[in-house]
């Protein structure tokens, strides 16, 4: 199933994935969270080809999670910035790190601390309605056709 497929699935983690499921496009949201907005900040942080760098930010654009915005007219340049739903992705960023953590954390390792209290975020995800810690309980997935 290629990634343009996914958009049809009725799972909205097959849909998140056709928006935000490679490498690139999760690493040019958090450099967007971190505050860079301009293209030259993306590929100075990410390393990354200017070709590969136009098709991610047009994608994340396309789906609504970045939105261009022209800074100077005398050359004509843009940034880019974080939409609500681009802005929402930071909890999800945040659980992959946490993932990345536990499991991938040998080494010297980024820090992500609170800007008012200064102490360590360590993010969990939970269930709204019961308050359960995502994980610990059984899931059980249905399928909107067969209700």
């Amino acid at each position: 199933m290629d990634d343009k497929n996914f958009c049809d699935e009725p799972c909205p983690i097959a849909r998140s994935l056709s928006v935000a499921g490679d490498a690139w496009s999760i690493l040019i949201l958090r450099d967007a969270h971190a505050g860079l907005t301009r293209f030259d900040q993306f590929r100075k942080s990410l390393g990354i080809a200017p070709t590969m760098l136009t098709r991610r930010l047009a994608t994340l654009t396309e789906d609504g999670l970045l939105e261009k915005r022209r800074y100077s007219e005398h050359p004509p340049r843009e940034e880019y910035l974080l939409t609500a739903a681009g802005r929402d992705f930071l909890p999800v960023l945040f659980m992959i790190g946490a993932w990345g953590r536990q499991y991938r954390g040998d080494g010297k390792l980024v820090r992500f601390l609170d800007a008012e209290t200064g102490t360590e975020i360590r993010a969990v995800a939970v269930d709204e309605v019961t308050g359960a810690k995502i994980g610990t309980r059984p899931i059980r997935v249905i399928n909107p056709d067969n209700d």
